[in-house]
């Protein structure tokens, strides 16, 4: 049966050969955005309003609007952070797609009634409650509600344009990170799991097909019972948005395992077709080790691939999802403002509008961490590097939230914050690329919701239609 699998996945593959061969976007520019900016919450601390880069990013073509999604916090869990969406805005060089001047335009807080959904990781452990850790972000074209895949379930959440929660979509049984001979969940941690996603590891990419029928939720990497931390295909799961279910499960099979390799965004092209963004955990980050970066950019098709809902991934036989060659390299091009190195976390991907020039925007940005971490104690600490260092984060100065004394090195010693702006909290990064629309290739925008006009006309002639039947 192991044999027949790999032969499946090659002719899979070598199918993908025209996809391979697609000229790859050209880099246009890239902007550096500052670590210490704040958004539009009304908080002035780190955690209550710094600015938190992009986990995702999401291009509303029905609106011409950009967002940028936020993840659980700077305290990675432990400290109570209310989870949001930026609504930002660039300007778009027509000719070029060369962007410039960022700025926050709207802050959306994620809330179920009067609570806010909060970065706090699940307690009790067994039960999700207003736990939230998002990770990807799209906008459905038919309501212009947000759908939010979070890590912690893994889940998906319907909010409105207000960023109150309407639904949860529901989560395969498979998927949840449980004990799998007793089935009791855990969502805080991997401790007692023996299946499901693993922690930190749950819905990372999220897209939605153009028409709004289809929501598609990507794991980051390898469920605990089919591979853990070695294992290298991870699951796409197909969900009914009118109904919130899944009605198909498929495989991935990700570059490596390994030096935390796992996927980051998932973007549609269309119904079938999306791009991947896939990393390792390497690059310039906080607490990153710095070796060789790898950051790149798939493309892959659902058709011909097996429904994999009932089906162990380690041990079953199945046909996996196509994929590309390399379609783009997001280390290939780096910015002077991070002393030509590669970010650790590219994080968002999103296709934009089509340009004067026939050309389409793609829009790729990274997760900063907020620029902060904790010491053993707990405290947490904002991240200052000099990037023109071999290593920046080697060399960083930690210091604690809004002071630039008291500051230690990565080593515990007492280290003293230069005041010559040598040193900088880590910024946002975002990519501008632009790609032919034959290069792009099908690809389907998202359909416009409907208009109250269109909606009351379509309601007239439903009436229409049916007082005709009735009269013959």
């Amino acid at each position: 049966m192991t044999h027949i699998l790999r032969l499946t996945s090659a002719a899979v593959l070598l199918a993908c050969a025209g996809m391979a061969a697609q000229a790859a976007p050209s880099f246009v520019n890239g902007l550096a955005l500052d670590g210490a900016a704040l958004d539009l919450s009304g908080g002035s601390s780190v955690n209550n309003g710094r600015l938190g880069y992009f986990s995702d990013i999401y291009y509303d073509s029905n609106r011409n609007e950009w967002w940028g999604l936020s993840d659980r916090g700077p305290g990675g869990g432990t400290i109570s952070y209310d989870t949001r969406v930026q609504r930002f805005t660039l300007d778009v060089d027509q000719n070029t797609g060369a962007i410039s001047n960022f700025k926050v335009a709207e802050t959306v807080i994620f809330k179920s009634g009067n609570q806010s959904l909060n970065g706090l990781a699940p307690n009790p452990s067994n039960t999700l409650g207003l736990a939230h850790d998002p990770e990807g972000v799209v906008i459905n074209p038919k309501n212009g509600n947000f759908l939010i895949s979070d890590e912690y379930g893994p889940s998906v959440r319907e909010f409105n344009r207000k960023g109150e929660l309407l639904r949860t979509f529901i989560t395969p049984a498979n998927l949840i990170p449980r004990d799998g001979s007793t089935g009791v969940p855990n969502f805080g941690s991997d401790t007692g799991n023996t299946a499901g996603k693993r922690v930190n590891r749950g819905f990372e990419g999220l897209a939605i097909s153009p028409d709004g029928k289809y929501a598609f939720a990507m794991l980051q990497s390898a469920m605990l019972d089919e591979g853990g931390s070695n294992g290298s295909v991870n699951r796409i799961v197909k969900f009914d948005v009118e109904t919130g279910t899944a009605v198909a499960q498929y495989a991935y099979q990700m570059k490596r395992s390994g030096q935390g390799q796992g996927i980051s965004a998932l973007v549609a092209i269309n119904d079938h077709e999306f791009y991947v963004l896939e990393r390792n955990n390497r690059g310039v980050g906080v607490g990153a080790e710095f070796a060789t970066a790898d950051k790149e950019v798939y493309r892959i098709d659902l058709n011909g691939a097996s429904d994999v809902s009932n089906v162990n991934l380690s041990t079953g036989t199945y046909t996996k999802v196509s994929k590309s060659g390399q379609i783009l390299d997001l280390d290939a091009n780096t910015l002077a403002a991070l002393g030509n190195k590669s970010p650790e976390k590219w994080e968002g991907l999103a296709i934009g509008p089509k340009l004067a020039n026939g050309k389409y925007l793609i829009l790729a940005g990274t997760d900063n961490d907020y620029s902060v971490t904790q010491n053993a104690s707990g405290e947490q600490l904002d991240v200052y590097f000099r990037f023109s260092d071999a290593d920046p984060y080697k060399s960083s100065i930690q210091c604690p939230l809004g002071l630039t004394t008291g500051c230690v090195t990565t080593s515990g010693a007492a280290a003293t914050l230069p005041s010559d702006g040598s040193y900088k909290l880590l910024p946002g990064v975002l990519h501008a690329y632009t790609i032919d629309a034959a290069e792009l290739g099908n690809y389907v925008s998202a359909v416009p919701e409907p208009s109250s006009w269109a909606l009351m006309l379509g309601g007239l002639l439903a009436v229409g239609s049916l007082a005709r039947r009735r009269a013959a």
